[in-house]
């Protein structure tokens, strides 16, 4: 018997999109390995995938996570 019953965090009333099941989730079902989340509602959780997309190209366009190298040059120029 285990002394200690591994519990995944979450309270229902959160909503949560499930990476492997593909689909939104209200409360704790799923591992937070597995989930994006808290969300305020499901319409919000149903475009987690959109929103992390969305976030990924505002990052990856965004100059100040592209260091230029010590020449002053960015790295993609050479």
């Amino acid at each position: 018997m285990a002394l200690f019953k591994k519990r995944t965090a979450g309270k229902p009333g959160e909503w949560y999109y499930c990476l492997e099941h593909k689909k939104v989730e209200e409360g704790p079902d799923c591992p937070g390995k597995d989930r994006f989340g808290p969300y305020a509602g499901p319409q919000e959780a149903q475009r987690a995938m959109e929103t992390a997309q969305e976030r990924n190209l505002e990052w990856e366009n965004d100059p100040r996570w592209h260091d230029a190298t010590a020449g002053g040059r960015d790295a993609d120029e050479d």
